[in-house]
């Protein structure tokens, strides 16, 4: 059975910038960096507060992503927040672009997307009443 989301890898075009991007700008914890000579590839894993982790890949070919979001394939990454106008505000006092806030109109819970450096489509979502912080 599964129970919960282990991991995102996601590839990065600058995985200097991606990083600083990922733990300095966003937070998030980086448990290991590890530099795989046989690839030219570095995979760099983070650590969100529930206990899934980010992983972030560099490799020497890989190419842009191939179109907007609705593209076969990942559309986009969502955080959990507690309060999406609080967090909307935390990523622009960091230099940030985010869209305006929306509300869903399937789950009624405030949403809005930004962007990492990579372009990869980024949402952060309402937690639902009671939700642990």
């Amino acid at each position: 059975m599964l129970n919960s989301i282990h991991h995102v890898a996601i590839i990065c075009s600058d995985i200097a910038r991606s990083r600083a991007f990922y733990a300095e700008t966003l937070g998030l914890a980086v448990l290991a960096e590890t530099y795989r000579e046989a690839r030219d590839s570095w995979k760099i894993d983070l650590a969100l507060p529930d206990g899934a982790q980010l992983e972030l890949f560099s490799f020497p070919a890989a190419g842009p992503r191939p179109s907007r979001p609705e593209a076969q394939g990942l559309r986009h990454l969502a955080f959990c927040v507690s309060d999406v106008a609080e967090t909307k505000a935390w990523l622009e006092a960091r230099g940030i672009e985010v869209e305006p806030i929306r509300t869903d109109p399937l789950t009624d819970r405030a949403f809005s997307f930004f962007k990492d450096p990579d372009g990869l489509p980024l949402e952060i979502y309402e937690a639902p009443p009671g939700a642990p912080d």
